[in-house]
C-alpha cells in the first residue's frame, strides 16, 4: 500500500485562536495527523509561564501574531478563516463575537468553515459565564466522585479525564464529523459546542448504565473499576514501587494467582464480604519483593500484572521502546502522535511553534498579504 503525505489530514487547514489546555491539545491532535494547523498567538507572554521551546502542544503547528483587540486584528483572523476549514477557540461564551471573530462573522466569510467552541461549561446554561478548571468540571458531572478510597476525599485524576478526554478529544471528534457534513453535496459549515461536562460525562455512560441495572454502587471503591475490588488496583512492593494488577477473568486470575505464590486462590472472590481479606492478603504478598522482582515474576505472562512507571520511565520500558510509542524531537522526549495509519503515517514534523515565527510563511501559502506586519507594528 502507497504511503502518501503527512497523515490524514494532510490538505486541511486549521485556525487556532491560541488558549490554554484543551483548545491547544485539540489543534496539535489535528496537526499530528497532518493538518496544516496557524496558531494565532497574542502579541506577549507564553500561556501559564510555560516556555514556547518546551510546549509540546504546539508541536506541528505554525503561528503568526495577532494583536485581536488591534485595529485590524479581526479582519486578519477573519482572512485566515476564510481560507480555512476549521478553527478553534477556547474562550468564555460571547468573547470571539465581542472580538469580532465569533461565528456569525466567520460564517459569513466562509460558509463551509467549522468553528469549534473549547470550553468547560458550555455555550450556554447558568455556569456558562463562570471561571472553572478540570476539577469542578469532574466534580459536577459526578466523575470525580469515583476517584479515590471510600474514607478519603476524592482524588484529582491530574487534568487528563477533563480537560483532555472530556475536552479536546471530543472537540476533534465534533470538528471533523462537522467538517464530513460540511463536504458532503449540500453540506454547510457549523459551529460545535464541546464542553468539558458534557465529555466528562460522556465518559461515564458504561458506569451510568451499570449504575441503572444495580451493578454499580454509587460510591467511591465499591465497585469492580475504582478500586473496590481487590484484584483490580494497586499494592505496595517491598522497595516503596507499586504493581498494578487487573486479572478479572477466570483463567487470568487463575495464573495470577498461581504466579503470586498464594495457596488460598479465594474461590468466592467475587463475593464483596470477601474483599477486605483478599486484599490484606495480596498486599502481604507484594509486599515481599522488589517492583523489579515482581515485574520479572510476572513478566510474559497472562496475569494482567504490570509495573507502574514513571513518566521519567515509561519510555524505556522494551515494549514502549519498540513500538516508538515515546520520541525524541527538538531536545524533547514526548508521546509520539496516535493513532498509527497505515497508508498516512503521522510523525513529529517539527518542533513548538514560537509565537510569530511563521508569519510570512503563512502570509505566503495562505496567500493572506495582510498578516505581514507593517513597519509601525
Amino acid at each position: 500500500m502507497a504511503r502518501t503525505g503527512h497523515g490524514p489530514l494532510t490538505g486541511i487547514r486549521v485556525v487556532e485562536l491560541a488558549g490554554i489546555g484543551p483548545g491547544p491539545f485539540a489543534a496539535m491532535l489535528l496537526a499530528d495527523l497532518g493538518a496544516d494547523v496557524v496558531r494565532v498567538d497574542r502579541p506577549g507572554g507564553a500561556a501559564l509561564g510555560i516556555d514556547p521551546a518546551y510546549d509540546i502542544t504546539n508541536r506541528n503547528k505554525r503561528s503568526v501574531l495577532v494583536d485581536l483587540k488591534g485595529e485590524d486584528g479581526a479582519d486578519r483572523v477573519l482572512d485566515l478563516a476564510e481560507r480555512a476549514d476549521i478553527l478553534i477557540e477556547g474562550y468564555r461564551p460571547g468573547v470571539a463575537e465581542r472580538l469580532g471573530v465569533g461565528p456569525a462573522a466567520c460564517l459569513a466569510r466562509n460558509p463551509k468553515l467549522v468553528y469549534g467552541r473549547m470550553t468547560g461549561w458550555g455555550q450556554d446554561g447558568p455556569l456558562a459565564q463562570r471561571a472553572g478548571h478540570d476539577v469542578a468540571y469532574l466534580a459536577l458531572t459526578g466523575t470525580l466522585s469515583m476517584i479515590g478510597k471510600p474514607d478519603e476525599p476524592p482524588v484529582v485524576p491530574a487534568n487528563l479525564v477533563g480537560d483532555y478526554a472530556g475536552g479536546s478529544l471530543y472537540l476533534v471528534v465534533g470538528v471533523l464529523a462537522a467538517l464530513q457534513h460540511a463536504r458532503t453535496p449540500g453540506g454547510a459549515g457549523q459551529v460545535v459546542d464541546a464542553a468539558i461536562v458534557d465529555g466528562a460525562a460522556h465518559l461515564a455512560s458504561m458506569i451510568h448504565g451499570m449504575l441503572a441495572a444495580g451493578s454499580w454502587q454509587d460510591r467511591r471503591g465499591a465497585n469492580l473499576l475504582d478500586g473496590g475490588c481487590p484484584f483490580y488496583g494497586t499494592y505496595t512492593t517491598s522497595d516503596g514501587g507499586h504493581m498494578a494488577v487487573g486479572p478479572l477473568e477466570g483463567q487470568f486470575y487463575a495464573e495470577f494467582i498461581g504466579l503470586l505464590g498464594l495457596a488460598d486462590a479465594f474461590p468466592d472472590r467475587w463475593e464483596p464480604a470477601r474483599w477486605d481479606e483478599l486484599r490484606a492478603a495480596l498486599a502481604e504478598r507484594f509486599a515481599t519483593r522488589t517492583r523489579a522482582e515482581w515485574t520479572e515474576v510476572f513478566d510474559g505472562t497472562d496475569a494482567c500484572v504490570a509495573p507502574v512507571l514513571s513518566l521519567r520511565e515509561a519510555p524505556h520500558h522494551p515494549h514502549l521502546a519498540a513500538r516508538s510509542t515515546f520520541v525524541e524531537h527538538s531536545g524533547i522526549t514526548q508521546p509520539a502522535p496516535a493513532p498509527r495509519f497505515s497508508a498516512t503515517p503521522v510523525s513529529v514534523r517539527s518542533g513548538p511553534a514560537r509565537p510569530g515565527a511563521d508569519t510570512d510563511a503563512v502570509a505566503a501559502d495562505w496567500d493572506v498579504p495582510g498578516l505581514r506586519p507593517t513597519p509601525h507594528d
